[in-house]
């Protein structure tokens, strides 16, 4: 690793932070001593080359894509597009919107490539990418918004539940969004695809030309964002409780479309204090502890 990169363990000893410019993974293994020292040396060696392999393709990753777009070169890359593409046709996406979880998921492959391990998870920002083993649990909390963290339930991944990509976005997160939800978290197959979603259900939490909504462009706040001038959310005024229902119930409908065609296994809505939970099954959902704000809605 070079000296911009940093590498240290955690106070308690077991987790490994990995830091390198805007990115930042906290990683844990678990499995004999032999196996995690062997995984930690292979997330340390993959780690050494990710900021530079995506700097290396930016301008392209941060065009619009489009069926007729160019597949990039390194492997983080075209998971990103991989994940964005189904996305590409009817809406305005990047291949950035899963830089997240596949740079999480590139460092976990090298992990899981160079020893047996029974569990491991790499967190870039809160987008996870996760290996269980058979008989393998993984347990997270849930909060309804990463700013102002309120824990309202537990989740417990199973090895059997398919569950490989864990991802959280909305207008208090690390990017910006077009839509007003205070935090949407994806479970889905792999963290790319979970990222994507997260992002793109995010977005459709919104309320439309409401006056109370601040919103400005994005290259405003970021002049290099890959979102140009399209309006992203800055502020949002008190909400009734009716407006809130009707912002949820458009990323409700629009997870839906996705737990339908297979690209998500189910998601948690948070904007306002409220929450609505889509999922496959209930098993995934039924550590999540329910209160008068939380609606379980199982997807059909």
């Amino acid at each position: 690793m070079s000296k911009r990169q940093q590498a240290r363990y955690l106070p308690d000893g077991r987790r490994l932070h990995l830091q390198d410019g805007p990115i930042d993974l906290i990683i844990q293994a678990d499995g004999a001593p032999a196996a995690i020292d062997a995984a930690y040396d292979a997330a340390c060696e993959r780690f050494a080359t990710l900021l530079d392999e995506l700097c290396a393709e930016l301008p392209q990753l941060r065009q619009r894509l489009t069926k007729d777009s160019a597949s990039p070169q390194g492997a983080v890359a075209r998971r990103m597009t991989e994940a964005a593409q189904p996305y590409a046709a009817q809406y305005f996406i990047t291949p950035m919107v899963a830089v997240a979880g596949a740079g999480a998921e590139a460092v976990l492959n090298a992990m899981v490539s160079a020893a047996p391990l029974a569990r491991a998870y790499v967190n870039n920002g809160g987008d996870i990418a996760l290996h269980l083993d058979e008989g393998a649990t993984f347990e997270i909390g849930m909060v309804d918004r990463p700013d102002q963290p309120r824990l309202f339930g537990k989740l417990a991944i199973r090895h059997s539940d398919k569950v490989r990509g864990i991802a959280t976005s909305g207008r208090h997160g690390r990017s910006f969004s077009l839509g007003i939800a205070d935090a949407v978290t994806v479970l889905a197959a792999d963290a790319p695809c979970a990222d994507a979603a997260a992002t793109m259900i995010a977005n459709a939490v919104d309320l439309p030309n409401h006056p109370g909504i601040i919103r400005v462009p994005a290259d405003s706040l970021q002049p290099d964002s890959d979102l140009g001038p399209r309006l992203v959310t800055r502020a949002v005024g008190t909400l009734s409780k009716a407006e809130i229902a009707r912002a949820l119930a458009r990323g409700v409908r629009f997870a839906d479309s996705l737990q339908a065609s297979g690209q998500i296994h189910a998601a948690a809505l948070h904007l306002s204090g409220q929450t609505r939970l889509v999922h496959t099954s209930p098993g995934l959902m039924t550590t999540i502890g329910r209160t008068k704000e939380v609606e379980a809605h199982a997807a059909s």
